[in-house]
């Protein structure tokens, strides 16, 4: 199984992920969301699978400089546009497997996926 992790490497959350994974000998690859954005296309999957509340992270310092009509999300064109324009928007880590997409580190979760 394939499994990939987005987020930046700097996020103390995906740090945790990547060092759950590690400690599980879980071979994974990573996506920087800042040196390589992400497509329309993989935004709109990823909102197929998981509400746009639940993509966009309303407790990042990123989300509290934005404008209260930015702050709308009335649609989900509009969070993509808003997570392409401000990656670190994004609930990290994002884990992709063969099954969907799981949003945030919750090693339970993730457990079942990796098992």
């Amino acid at each position: 199984m394939t499994l990939t992790v987005y987020g930046i490497p700097n996020c103390d959350t995906v740090r945790k992920a990547r060092r759950y994974l590690e400690q599980q000998h879980v071979n994974y690859d990573f996506h920087d969301v800042r040196e390589q954005p992400l497509s329309h296309d993989t935004l709109a999957a990823w909102l197929q699978q998981v509400p746009r509340e639940t993509l966009v992270n309303k407790r990042s310092t990123t989300w509290r400089q934005l404008s209260d009509e930015a702050k709308q999300l009335a649609s989900d064109e509009v969070a993509i546009a808003l997570l392409q324009e401000h990656p670190t928007l994004m609930k990290r880590p994002v884990l992709c497997h063969s099954d969907g997409i799981l949003v945030g580190f919750n090693e339970a979760q993730w457990q079942q996926v990796i098992a």
